[in-house]
């Protein structure tokens, strides 16, 4: 989260006029700076407009509109940014959209009998959405295309429309993949270099403010976090070891003693010289130019630990970046290696058979999905598939807050359907529709990454018109649409909201309290006693995937309670006041890091027992964060006195416990 918007939590009380709307609508209303995908802008309109084209021109506008839905759908899950992991991204999930249509297109009709396959459908979509990323868009667009098969008049025989869907799904893959021949591996590489230059902010930053560190660092944090999920995905599915991708994965690696630096060089409280950063951009540039050779660096000599450490892991990093080839096979992954494919798949279905939380999140799904279709079986609402298509969205706790999604839906489905009105209103019916598409289409990427209500608002009016090539209602869709959209908001509310508690009152504490616990054993770890140099090696190696896993869990961290801070109060206000406690624990591990990375340069180890101590202590903060609703932050003096190499630990430490002081 950005200073700025830090300072806003903080203020917000001190100037919230009464008549102003909420602070988490505001939220969730406020564009993101996000830089708009022109690539992506580009594919939508023409993967949009094409198909529909085509069914004009063969005098099929049905088949035209089913074949731009099913691009639709491979519009919003072309995220990613690697070509094999989009793949996986458009295709795997338009094979789960086109089983969904033809289930739908079964019971179209068959009234109560589709109201329980679509229950049952909701139940099976919500439990596979809790295995993984693609698993969920998977598990959307099987309930969203079983919705559209139930309400609305496809083209017969029923394989028709889960034939023209994938097709439009697949025209969107083969677009994206047009630049693969050509820069196939450059997102990977582009997402390594990326990473070196964010390193690059953070020590720029480092012995200034603490605020400015903090925001770089955590930047620094989201790059390898993408960097790594890029290659590591990729390297997850090559047979064999690819050199290029090895050595992707060598520069990957090089960088993290570097990062592991940077805070043992912030707590120098002075500005590292410019030449390190400098240097660092050039690797940058290195790799992503794929320059190789023998690096030249003209460094400031170093004299304290710190210093030591920055110099020695640069110099060792300009080594590994411009080295040609990389020892295949002296290579680890930071993460750990990952498991077979098969045998993913066999755990991933497993978690999901036995979880708590993916049966009640099915079974959420199921409730709302069944009284959706109940109520529009038992009143008489011409062509409301929009109200279990408006639960379906609105209803994904992995995309945010449901409570503001569900304004927030509401909003952009008004602001929707005042374009669609517009249109159906002013443009005839006919090839009219296909560069109305096409701008339209455009809209969606370039609003998807401003915000939930921004995609809602462009989404609506596609849907809204490649509806209206199929059941022919024009105009008077408008209305009863936007009060369809008002009933599925009102039923995710209820049914799916207010109904379970754990969705309105947030877990947001215990998950700070397990990272809390991580942080403790992450000090022990780093400051165990070693028998011998084999064993030293085999902690290095454990403690470096730790810090990765614990920083990672850090970021998840910070996201759930920025999707929490959009939640109306309570919860929005508990994850306000607990906020600078995550911000403290993100501390208390890099001055973890700086110690023991002060240790290996020279400086005296700690000893156990005041290793002990702070780790001791770290559990009793835990335990705090647990039993406290509500943190009051009390001023507290940090011990003082010591000068061993963890003092700035012993601060930090002090820091969070005054912030988790109980509520008075």
């Amino acid at each position: 989260m950005s200073t700025e918007r830090t300072e806003h939590i903080s203020s917000r009380r001190a100037r919230h006029h009464p008549l102003a709307p909420p602070d988490w609508l505001l939220n969730g209303l406020k564009p993101s700076s996000a830089p708009i995908p022109w690539a992506a802008v580009a594919r939508a309109a023409v993967a949009l407009g094409a198909p529909l084209a085509v069914g004009f021109a063969l005098d099929e506008p049905e088949y035209g509109a089913l074949a731009s839905m099913g691009a639709l759908a491979g519009v919003i899950g072309d995220t990613a940014d690697a070509y094999r992991m989009r793949v996986l991204n458009i295709a795997v999930p338009q094979l789960f959209g086109a089983v969904g249509v033809a289930l739908g297109t079964l019971v179209y009709g068959h009234g109560w009998l589709a109201v329980g396959a679509l229950t049952l459908i909701a139940l099976v979509s919500g439990m596979i959405s809790s295995i993984g990323t693609v698993a969920s868009v998977s598990g959307l667009l099987l309930l969203l295309n079983a919705v559209i098969g139930a309400g609305l008049p496809l083209p017969e025989p029923w394989w028709t429309a889960p034939l023209l869907l994938c097709a439009g799904g697949l025209f969107v893959l083969a677009l994206s993949l047009l630049g693969w021949p050509l820069r196939g591996r450059q997102p990977e590489r582009t997402a390594v270099a990326d990473t070196y230059r964010s390193l690059a902010t953070a020590l720029e930053a480092a012995g200034g403010p603490a605020a400015l560190y903090d925001e770089r660092r955590q930047q620094v944090t989201q790059a390898i976090n993408h960097a790594y999920d890029l290659v590591l995905g990729r390297r997850a599915r090559v047979h064999g070891r690819s050199p290029s991708l090895v050595r992707m994965l060598a520069q990957l690696n090089v960088v993290i003693p570097l990062v592991e630096a940077a805070p043992a060089a912030h707590l120098r409280g002075r500005p590292l010289p410019p030449e390190i950063p400098a240097a660092v951009r050039d690797l940058a540039d290195a790799i992503e130019e794929g320059r190789t050779g023998t690096p030249v660096l003209e460094l400031p000599a170093a004299h304290t630990p710190a210093e030591r450490a920055v110099d020695a892991a640069l110099r060792h990093a300009a080594k590994i970046v411009y080295l040609a080839e990389p020892d295949l096979h002296n290579v680890d992954d930071r993460l750990g290696r990952p498991a077979a494919l098969r045998v993913r798949a066999r755990r991933a279905v497993r978690d999901m058979m036995f979880s708590e939380a993916s049966w009640r999140y099915g079974l959420r799904l199921a409730l709302c999905i069944g009284l959706a279709q109940s109520l529009v079986s038992v009143v008489e609402v011409e062509r409301s598939y929009w109200v279990a298509l408006t639960v379906t969205f609105v209803l994904k706790p992995d995309f945010g807050s449901v409570f503001s999604r569900a304004v927030l839906r509401a909003v952009g489905t008004a602001g929707g359907l005042v374009i669609a009105a517009a249109v159906l209103a002013e443009v005839p019916r006919g090839w009219w529709d296909v560069p109305v598409i096409m701008v339209l289409a455009a809209l969606i990427p370039a609003f998807s990454v401003k915000g939930y209500a921004f995609q809602t608002a462009a989404i609506t009016p596609v849907i809204l018109l490649l509806s209206d090539l199929l059941n022919h209602q024009g105009f008077d869709l408008i209305r009863p649409r936007l009060l369809d959209s008002l009933i599925g908001c009102a039923i995710t509310l209820v049914a799916g909201y207010l109904l379970w508690p754990e969705s309105w009152h947030t877990r947001i504490g215990d998950r700070l309290a397990d990272t809390v616990d991580d942080a403790a054993r992450y000090l022990e770890r780093a400051f165990a006693p070693l028998p011998d140099q084999a064993a030293h090696a085999a902690a290095r190696t454990a403690r470096l995937q730790a810090r990765r896993r614990i920083y990672r869990d850090l970021s998840g961290v910070r996201s759930e309670f920025q999707r929490a801070l959009t939640e109306p109060p309570p919860t929005g206000a508990r994850a306000a006041a607990w906020w600078p406690l995550v911000v403290a624990v993100e501390r208390i591990v890099d001055a973890t890091t700086a110690a023991r990375v002060r240790v290996n340069h020279g400086a005296a180890p700690p000893d156990p027992d005041e290793v002990e101590e702070i780790a001791s202590r770290l559990r009793d903060l835990a335990e705090r964060v647990r039993s406290t609703t509500t943190p009051e932050r009390v001023e507290a003096e940090p011990p003082g006195g010591t000068s061993s190499v963890l003092a700035p630990v012993h601060q930090e430490v002090a820091a969070a416990l005054a912030i988790a002081q109980p509520e008075p």
